[in-house]
């Protein structure tokens, strides 16, 4: 019988919460039981969507409005896991950014093309009170 486990978090909309989002993705990587593949990868992998996701939250989607939060749920089981991350903005269309390609010289614009990459689903839903980035990688 296959088991779920859930971490729910909400912190302020603060990127010096990055880290610590980061690490406990680390942190599943290592007690995933069914996970059968290369599990520093999985970590480095986990570490990097969840950071770029919070960051994008923070940065854009809430404007780095100090009185808005950003919540983040992880939920694992022995054949999947999925990350959703919410946010209070005005949304954005996910695949086009996804294919626009990132100026060279640009600091940013790379991070939903590497959460596309690393994970094997992503979505993006506009809700009533904000939106959900969920993403999905299966065992």
């Amino acid at each position: 019988m296959s088991r779920r486990v859930k971490v729910d978090i909400t912190v302020p909309n603060q990127t010096k919460y990055l880290g610590v989002i980061g690490r406990i993705g680390e942190s599943m990587a290592y007690s995933l039981k069914g996970f059968r593949g290369n599990r520093r990868e999985l970590a480095y992998h986990l570490n990097l969507v969840l950071t770029e996701a919070l960051a994008n939250a923070i940065c854009h989607a809430n404007r780095c409005d100090p009185d808005k939060d950003v919540r983040v749920l992880i939920s694992a089981s022995d054949r999947d896991l999925t990350i959703k991350v919410f946010d209070q903005g005005q949304g954005f269309d996910i695949e086009a950014s996804a294919i626009r390609k990132a100026k060279s010289n640009a600091e940013g614009g790379r991070g939903i093309q590497i959460i596309f990459k690393l994970m094997d689903r992503v979505r993006y839903i506009q809700e009533e009170d904000g939106n959900v980035l969920e993403m999905t990688k299966y065992f």
